[in-house]
């Protein structure tokens, strides 16, 4: 028999660049081999004779199998597949991993697993796909069956490694090595048994060298727990060393001293300089250390920098940390977001973009006092056991629940699920009956709570994170995601008016430091209405200055909204005041009236004297531009039945003040329970608009038609004192007004932002919008988004006479389509690393929405960016619209990331106003007057605005207004469909499944993730009906009115 080994000159190996740069490597292992029994022997591919040795190169993989063109070495039985398993060399731990089935490399880190037919068994025990196992002396390695007994055939086929050995290189370094490398002598034997081995050394060192082993053995053991924790072994060891310029990430697991310099000084994108030994930060006081060792002689700086990367470094005064704090060191990203790193990357950004961690973002998570967090889907005790949260720090999630979102009942709102962390609180926020199906909780609908936003309070500052990751492990290890974040300052008062987006003169001051607090705080309350518990969140947010803030929040919250531009109190409702109290208008709630039918239809008025006086009241009353008429709320403190009963009362407008008034009914009670607290305390003051026609004709035809109000709030006597003052109720109730104070959503919202900005629709546009999940999207929903983000109609024709003439319409977005959206074709799904099922779980494209996108030709495959995230599926949503001028080339526009896919579910989609105004026409896609917008979803994004050149200077803040410098997750410009491409539906994905064979569908890691689907029915007019419950409590107070 004859030993087997590849030349070095072979182009495929990767050993010539380490004996190039003379760098202590072992230069080769020998493996000695035993076939099984008398079983068949292993030949080489080359010569094709029996070996009983074979000779690895460092991190090449040597393939066995029966195919003498593709394999290294052969076993020439038919039950052996092609390309069974490989072996591979590692040279740094000095270990041999087998691996079942043939790995192809499929990007620069990427590589797609396919697995042996027959299987691949070490010990007995089978190693499972994707998964190495590494190679000891004595173990006994057997290909198609696990043993003799559960072998068809008498002759088995495999070997039993019998000794393996290390080859260092024999050229000597001219400095002496930090430790004397093991040997294969040095070892005692191996303790053995049939299900594993552990092998038990004896090491011949030096006392003097102790402290050297000691630092060898911690970098050793930090590489380890880096293999371990790296869901793709293999890759990970693959990608340690990569290329020239990329080893001296590694260089200090090699156990040898180097010959260059292994301080670097590293400049970050910001223009920071930092000290770095092998990619890790260097602390101040290390370099005090190192330049006295260096001054003095002292050869022990190596061992000193080893020391220095094998600790697990906690967080210090000292500043010292490694790798996982690095989300505590490196920049924010300001106006541009992250991607989270995969679990393969292993703590090396790649060079094209950077990314971090969860684990990095929450460092040091010994300094965090509050923790607010909501997602999709959660795996609680993954995110408390990875990222070590203390047992006692207050934690509340709010997560979906098909059932407990759905339920009505406010004990279904919270739980407290692990006993070992009392103060963590599980919360689900409820869906508005009005998006169920038919308006009925018990069918459901198709709402969902898919924001994904951190929260983290210090007593320095605050850290807001806005992801499109949800919080289950294979969203943050195996699934591209978008990452932002930005740390607030703490304030030295809390600043109450912050929760409240400034008005002034009609107009909302979008550029006050209040917008993004306010925004925050508004979509946070809407998801803790319920959960007295947990209110005081809201009032934490007081405590920071948000005025830094990089981008503007774009929440979705599901419900039916209406478009009411803000008005300020009237005359006669600030003359009532002193002007010493300095009242501000801050904001305005969409309420309703209850109990109007009590009083038009009794007994005690049937001539119907109150019906006629009301009319007259509210035909006399001054109506506003958008149809209100100002009515009277008055406190009804002593009506047993309800102490925070509130009255609606039409006051003679020929009175000021007015005595003689026609109550019209009362606040629902779910108002009334936190407009009484806050208006008895002082702290605001409550006015109230009623439709003068929807009131008439509810009391007139006595219809459960409710009829709609708008509450204005502005600052009460003793609202300066809230501090002060508060009261556990007062909490509560502020929550809830935080929550009710209306605000634009969704495509409202996007189109507020946006139109902060003259963007110049005259010049060349690229408007993308890559996302994970395409809904039940038209012509018409293209035409809606477009249009609230600015694209306006620019021909010259018959609309010039219109008064909506620019807007956007469905069929210009036919002719001339505005967006392109960007989804991965079923064949790039095919073709990633783990299969089809990842992206199964999370893509969402039903075949109803390519039936009617196929014609439209807007249509991109979605290639993943850099390079290295090629082959893993992308969980982004990410949109941008791109100005670029004919003059200097430069662009302008604006940049979305966040959990909104591209759907009227998260979005919202116009419905009409059964109360609009004859003007208007629900086919306008911009004009929200009159319209209603109906969404499902609970979302969160953030958009970065880079506007065209304004009067400001912007010199000194050029580096953050670049756009062309956000490097998004998909290649750009994006391949358009061919003609024979299809998307990944659902459909194309289950065709792909049943391809596989029933071995493969069981090797195929499947992520724990569920589609976020919106496939809807189209949405009628709105009209929303008087509940039983709020009849019969109506019913009550006037009961006990009328008996007072």
């Amino acid at each position: 028999m004859e030993d087997s080994e590849f030349s070095d000159s072979d182009p495929s190996s990767s050993s010539s660049y380490f004996e190039e740069e003379g760098l202590g490597f072992c230069r080769r292992a020998m493996v000695q081999l035993k076939p099984l029994g008398d079983g068949f022997p292993l030949l080489s591919a080359t010569t094709s004779s029996p070996v009983n040795s074979i000779r690895l190169q460092p991190r090449r993989l040597y393939t066995i199998g029966r195919s003498f063109r593709h394999s290294s070495f052969i076993f020439d039985d038919r039950r052996v597949s092609r390309r069974h398993c490989q072996i591979l060399f590692d040279p740094l731990l000095r270990k041999l991993y087998l691996l079942d089935g043939f790995r192809k490399r499929v990007s620069h880190f990427g590589s797609k697993v396919r697995t042996s037919l027959n299987g691949l068994f070490v010990n007995g025990v089978m190693v499972r796909r994707g998964m190495a196992m590494e190679l000891s002396v004595g173990d006994e390695v057997s290909l198609v069956c696990a043993n003799q007994s559960s072998c068809s055939s008498l002759v088995r086929i495999g070997f039993i490694v019998q000794k393996i050995a290390f080859q260092e290189r024999p050229k000597p370094l001219p400095e002496p090595p930090l430790f004397q490398m093991m040997n294969f002598s040095d070892s005692q034997g191996t303790v053995s048994n049939r299900k594993g081995y552990k092998r038990v050394f004896a090491s011949k060192v030096n006392n003097s060298n102790c402290d050297d082993l000691m630092a060898r053995a911690n970098c050793l053991l930090n590489q380890c727990k880096n293999i371990l924790a790296s869901n793709d072994p293999i890759s990970y060891i693959c990608s340690s060393v990569v290329s020239g310029h990329q080893f001296q990430l590694s260089s200090h697991f090699s156990g040898k001293c180097v010959e260059q310099n292994p301080i670097q000084e590293v400049k970050s994108a910001v223009g920071m300089t930092s000290r770095c030994f092998n990619g890790l930060p260097i602390d101040q006081k290390l370099e005090i250390e190192l330049a006295n060792a260096r001054a003095t002689g002292d050869d022990s700086t190596e061992k000193m920098l080893l020391n220095y990367v094998g600790k697990d470094h906690t967080p210090s005064s000292d500043g010292i940390a490694n790798k996982s704090t690095r989300g505590s060191l490196c920049e924010p990203p300001e106006k541009s977001f992250y991607l989270n790193r995969l679990g393969f990357m292993n703590g090396s950004s790649s060079s094209d973009q950077t990314d971090i961690s969860l684990k990095e973002l929450l460092y040091p998570v010994e300094s965090i006092s509050q923790m607010f967090i909501a997602t999709f889907t959660s795996d609680i005790m993954w995110f408390l056991s990875s990222c070590e949260i203390p047992r006692y720090l207050p934690v509340t999630i709010a997560c979906h629940s098909s059932k407990r979102c759905w339920d009505s009942s406010p004990e279904q709102r919270t739980s407290v699920p692990y006993p070992d962390f009392p103060n963590l609180v599980v919360v689900y926020p409820m869906f508005p009956e009005d998006i169920a199906f038919g308006k009925d909780l018990k069918r459901k609908g198709i709402g969902c709570h898919h924001p994904k936003l951190f929260v983290l309070q210090r007593d320095s500052g605050v850290r807001v994170i806005i992801t499109s990751a949800n919080l289950v492990p294979s969203q943050w290890n195996s699934v591209t995601n978008t990452v932002w974040w930005q740390d607030f300052p703490r304030r030295s008062a809390p600043n109450f008016l912050s929760l409240f987006t400034q008005i002034q003169h009609r107009q909302v001051n979008r550029h006050s430091e209040s917008d993004f607090c306010s925004q925050l705080a508004g979509f946070m309350a809407s998801m803790l209405t319920d959960v007295p518990s947990q209110a005081h969140l809201i009032l934490e947010l007081t405590k920071y200055d948000f005025g830094g803030a990089m981008g503007d929040l774009v929440a979705s919250v599901p419900g039916i909204h209406s478009y009411r531009t803000p008005i300020m109190p009237s005359v006669n409702f600030l003359q009532g005041a002193s002007a010493s109290f300095g009242l501000k208008f801050l904001g305005s709630v969409e309420a309703s009236a209850v109990g109007l039918s009590y009083l038009f239809h009794n007994a005690a008025d049937s001539k119907g004297s109150q019906l006629k006086k009301l009319a007259s009241f509210l035909q006399k009353s001054c109506v506003h531009a958008d149809g209100l008429s100002e009515v009277v709320l008055v406190r009804n403190k002593n009506v047993p039945a309800d102490a925070n009963a509130v009255s609606i009362l039409v006051p003679n407008p020929n009175e000021f003040p007015s005595e003689d008034s026609v109550q019209l009914g009362f606040l629902p009670r779910k108002v009334a329970k936190w407009v009484s607290p806050l208006w008895d305390a002082g702290f605001f003051r409550f006015s109230c608009y009623v439709c003068h026609k929807q009131a008439l004709a509810a009391a007139l035809g006595g219809s459960n038609t409710k009829v709609p109000l708008s509450i204005h709030i502005s600052q009460g006597p003793n609202f300066q004192d809230i501090q002060q003052m508060m009261r556990p109720d007062h909490v509560f109730a502020l929550c809830y007004l935080i929550a009710a104070i209306q605000r634009c959503t969704g495509l409202w919202r996007l189109q507020e932002v946006l139109g902060q900005h003259n963007w110049p629709e005259h010049l060349e546009s690229d408007f993308i919008y890559g996302a994970s999940s395409i809904g039940s999207i038209d012509p018409r929903f293209l035409a809606t988004f477009s249009a609230a983000a600015g694209k306006r109609s620019l021909q010259f024709d018959s609309e010039e006479s219109d008064p909506e003439w620019g807007c956007w319409t469905t069929s210009q977005e036919l002719k001339n389509p505005s967006i392109r959206i960007i989804f991965p074709t079923i064949t790039r799904v095919k073709q990633a690393c783990n299969g089809v099922l990842p992206s199964k779980r999370i893509l969402c494209f039903s075949e109803k929405t390519w039936e009617r996108l196929r014609t439209v030709d807007i249509l991109h495959d979605a290639i993943p960016h850099p390079y290295n995230r090629v082959g893993h599926p992308m969980h982004v949503k990410v949109a941008r619209r791109r100005f670029q001028t004919r003059a200097d080339g430069s662009s302008f526009g604006w940049v979305y990331c966040g959990s909104h896919n591209f759907s009227a579910a998260a979005w919202g989609r116009t419905i009409s106003n059964s109360y609009a105004k004859k003007g208007d026409e629900p086919g306008r896609t911009n004009s929200p007057s009159g319209l209603r917008l109906h969404v499902c979803n609970y979302e969160l994004g953030i958009i970065f605005m880079f506007p065209p050149t304004e009067a400001e200077d912007n010199s000194a803040c050029e580096s953050r207004k670049n756009l062309d410098a956000i490097i998004l997750p998909f290649v750009v410009p994006a391949p358009k469909y061919r003609p024979r491409d299809r998307p990944a539906t659902r459909r194309a994905m289950w065709e792909a499944l049943s391809e596989l064979t029933e071995q493969e569908k069981e090797s195929i890691v499947e992520v724990d993730e569920v589609s976020d689907d919106d496939e809807s029915p189209e949405e009628s007019n709105f009209i929303a009906e008087e509940k039983e419950d709020e009849k019969a409590y109506a019913q009550m107070l006037w009961n006990q009115i009328d008996s007072s």
